[in-house]
């Protein structure tokens, strides 16, 4: 028997999710590489462990790594996939997430569309974290066209930058050297705005570890909240990326961020032969 795995996605933000609730997985790195090669593996943007909660008030943990093996805090489009497949299971319209950044309750809208209370943003430069006190709504890094730009931890760390125009920016150049600027120690992902209207921002992102993204939930409550700081726009939101649209609300009240968009399944699958879990342990 090899190891059952689901495809998911969320607007294109692509992930495979393992069930680790009933027994352990230890996932070596190398493997976690090997999976996430999209030539000669099965590929994704987050691969996603379930496993059992810790705190007595979630459903479930859902642990996250990178394509490159690292491990992240958080990841908004994976949550709300996580949370529909514990909705379906329990016959329940509301749940509770456990990740590294925290609970985060998260409740059925519709058929295909999920609401996850993403909890408040950070905004203190220690906990984004940057390496020395700076304002975090206008960051100190210069990256070729990319500057000024509003640090937020929404679980992880997020430098957003505005530009005119965000097709026009080489994402792909300019994202990693962000990513990995000085001024970042844990590395962070690295976002681009464009403003649309008081209520519309077009979003595109490079991700910690990743690379550039059909979309990026945690980064897409970055957005919104650095567009809100920065009197851009209004505490609701479309943010627009390339895989399509999500729903941001940075409430006035609590300062938590809800983020309401879809959720897709793709494929069931099986880790077997070169993939074999065994394998590589």
């Amino acid at each position: 028997m090899g190891l059952p795995f689901l495809k998911m996605h969320g607007l294109g933000n692509d992930f495979v999710v393992l069930e680790g609730r009933r027994a352990p997985l230890e996932l070596p790195r190398d493997w976690i590489r090997a999976v996430g090669d999209r030539r000669t593996g099965v590929g994704f943007d987050q691969l996603i462990v379930m496993e059992p909660p810790s705190d007595g008030r979630a459903d479930l943990f859902m642990r996250i790594f990178n394509p490159d093996g690292s491990e992240s805090g958080a990841c908004g489009n994976a949550t709300r996939c996580i949370a529909h497949l514990a909705m379906q299971a329990e016959g329940r319209g509301a749940v509770v997430i456990e990740t590294l950044a925290g609970l985060l309750p998260a409740e059925r809208v519709d058929t295909d569309i999920v609401s996850v209370d993403m909890g408040p943003a950070r905004l203190e430069w220690e906990a984004i974290p940057l390496a020395r006190a700076v304002d975090t709504l206008h960051v100190p890094m210069t990256v070729g066209p990319l500057s000024d730009g509003v640090a937020t931890n929404m679980g992880n760390p997020h430098i957003t930058f505005f530009v005119p125009d965000a097709e026009a920016v080489d994402l792909a150049t300019w994202g990693p050297q962000a990513e990995h600027h000085p001024l970042v120690p844990e590395r962070a992902n690295i976002g681009l705005v464009s403003v649309l209207a008081r209520d519309h921002i077009r979003f595109r992102v490079w991700e910690r570890g990743a690379g550039i993204t059909r979309a990026c939930g945690s980064g897409a409550c970055a957005a919104a909240v650095a567009s809100i700081r920065r009197g851009l726009t209004d505490r609701r939101m479309t943010v627009s990326m390339d895989g399509g649209d999500l729903t941001l609300d940075w409430r006035a009240d609590d300062g938590h961020v809800l983020m309401t968009g879809p959720i897709a399944t793709s494929f069931f699958g099986e880790f077997t032969g070169d993939l074999a879990l065994e394998r590589f342990v």
